[in-house]
């Protein structure tokens, strides 16, 4: 792949994707990526599982994670495999959830040849760290017998010496050497008739991250999963983030997302579905407003949300629901809701489309809301 057609990106139009398939394994729900197909929403594990086998509780616990971040809109789950222990117990996790789950292998070749015995529906590999071509087609090979998807994920960390001189030397951007790296590896994933191939590239600067996935979408059709790695804290994340996806999916590049976090999986998720839903390109279900709070604020808005938003955001229902600070403008401006609750010092205030239907004390703030959500 020539250099000038990297560079010439700018002026491409970039199309469509080609689908890739996910799942459909032992009970795992099967999804198609690419193409027409809705953009996925992807997160990672953040703790080691390596103890679950003698941990029944922490299995346990792990699965009803799974569960609550499937049911906020999570459709891929990628966990860390950095030895054999973890390969085996991701298996096992695998074996008892329906949600699509991707073993991310680093360096040790046969990690990945360990997790495709199992359930796994995906492998992430950089291949630049697996080693020699061989290893590469090993496996290659095994999650073709299984009927696994592959990743193949590039930084800007690992890339090939010689693209990296290019880029000290001032030959590539950083951004054009990322999209070379994927292209060279692609191309022997087609030597091997290898092509259930969905392709990251990852970089913590948002401008490297958009060059890069522009370059690579105006010469390839394969589907993309975008993030922009080491985003940092939840702030920062999310403004990365925000700023990284809106620009590349309104170019129509990216199949999958991943807000990277130093956070929590579950506000990976919502800020995930979020960008989504504000791009027009996912249903977000239940619509969250709130009032940032004030002097005049009368109720604890940032308290009740921190109780009440995963359980509002996992409701397979398409209403808004208002959380306003005080009685003074809470109907008011919330008057659309469907659902709202504002509060005085201390009475709290349930209103509908902006109408009071009841008037309660402050400490039956959360059945009553309950009561009335239920009968929406």
């Amino acid at each position: 792949m020539g250099l000038f057609v990297i560079i010439c990106y700018m002026s491409a139009v970039y199309n469509k994707s080609k689908v890739v398939t996910i799942g459909g394994r032992n009970n795992i729900r099967k999804i198609h990526i690419g193409g027409d197909n809705p953009i996925t929403i992807q997160t990672m594990w953040k703790e080691e599982i390596t103890d679950i086998k003698s941990n029944p509780t922490k299995l346990s616990n792990i699965l009803n994670q799974i569960e609550n971040l499937s049911s906020l809109g999570c459709d891929i789950i990628r966990f860390a495999v950095p030895d054999m222990q973890s390969a085996e117990a991701l298996s096992i996790i695998a074996s008892n959830t329906t949600v699509p789950l991707v073993a991310d292998i680093h360096f040790d070749w046969r990690l990945a040849i360990e997790c495709s015995k199992g359930p796994i529906s995906v492998i992430r590999i950089n291949p630049g760290n697996i080693g020699s071509k061989e290893r590469v087609e090993a496996v290659v090979n095994a999650c073709k017998d299984n009927g696994i998807a592959i990743r193949i994920g590039v930084n800007t960390g690992s890339l090939p010496k010689d693209l990296e001189m290019q880029v000290e030397n001032k030959e590539l951007s950083r951004a054009q050497a990322l999209a070379k790296t994927a292209l060279r590896e692609l191309a022997v994933f087609d030597e091997l008739d290898f092509h259930n191939v969905v392709v990251s590239m990852k970089a913590s600067s948002v401008e490297e991250t958009i060059e890069a996935n522009r370059a690579f979408a105006s010469v390839s059709n394969i589907p993309l999963h975008i993030g922009v790695t080491e985003a940092g804290p939840l702030i920062t994340g999310i403004v990365k983030s925000t700023l990284a996806f809106s620009t590349l999916l309104k170019d129509g590049i990216g199949s999958t997302i991943r807000v990277s976090l130093s956070s929590s999986p579950e506000n990976e998720v919502i800020a995930g579905r979020e960008i989504l839903h504000e791009c027009g390109l996912r249903s977000s279900g239940v619509t969250l407003i709130s009032c940032p709070r004030c002097g005049r604020e009368g109720f604890d808005v940032h308290s009740f949300m921190d109780r009440w938003q995963n359980e509002l955001l996992s409701l397979k229902k398409n209403v808004t629901i208002a959380v306003m600070g005080c009685i003074v403008n809470g109907p008011g401006e919330g008057k659309h809701a469907d659902l709202g609750i504002a509060g005085g010092k201390d009475k709290v205030i349930i209103f509908k489309k902006g109408k009071i239907i009841r008037t309660i004390e402050t400490k039956d703030a959360d059945k009553v809301f309950r009561e009335e959500l239920e009968s929406l």
